[in-house]
């Protein structure tokens, strides 16, 4: 846990130790999310050829769905106990994910992008998935399980427009 986000007393009845180990992780899980959406929004504005229409679209049922996952993981946060990090300024600081290029032309090259990206934070909340469920925490556990079951079908609708 970040030493400087806040915490209040709760009447979740997991330990302190494994509820600083949660947060954390899930403000790591939020800063990446924020990120995804970002990037994706990004990948939304600026895509152009052929396939700009269908793409544009995609990019924007990915960020929507991306969106929710900010929601349920900021509000776990807050469930158990603590202030959600969730600025753009925090999320930028915080993020693992690479930065969007900023000089892609063509589809299938904002695909590629997204493709990578989307698959980094899939990735990355399995393991926070197991993480949360080696500590104790299976609620936790659970949503990392479903924010992982939703962002693997966006990855699919991602890689199939470049398999």
């Amino acid at each position: 846990m970040n030493p400087t986000t806040r915490t209040y007393k709760t009447q979740v009845d997991l330990d302190v130790a494994v509820r600083g180990e949660m947060i954390g992780l899930l403000n790591q899980q939020l800063a990446d999310s924020l990120d995804l959406y970002s990037q994706t929004k990004q990948a939304h504005w600026n895509v152009k050829g052929m396939n700009f229409i269908a793409l544009h679209k995609l990019f924007d049922d990915v960020a929507a769905a991306v969106e929710a996952t900010v929601d349920t993981i900021a509000e776990r946060v807050t469930a158990l106990g603590a202030d959600a990090q969730g600025t753009v300024r925090m999320a930028a600081a915080n993020s693992t994910l690479p930065e969007f290029p900023s000089d892609l032309n063509g589809g299938e090259a904002f695909v590629e992008a997204m493709v990578e990206r989307a698959g980094a934070f899939a990735n990355s909340n399995r393991h926070a998935a197991n993480q949360a469920l080696e500590a104790g925490d299976e609620i936790t556990a659970d949503l990392f399980v479903g924010v992982t079951r939703e962002i693997d079908k966006l990855l699919y609708f991602l890689e199939a427009h470049i398999q």
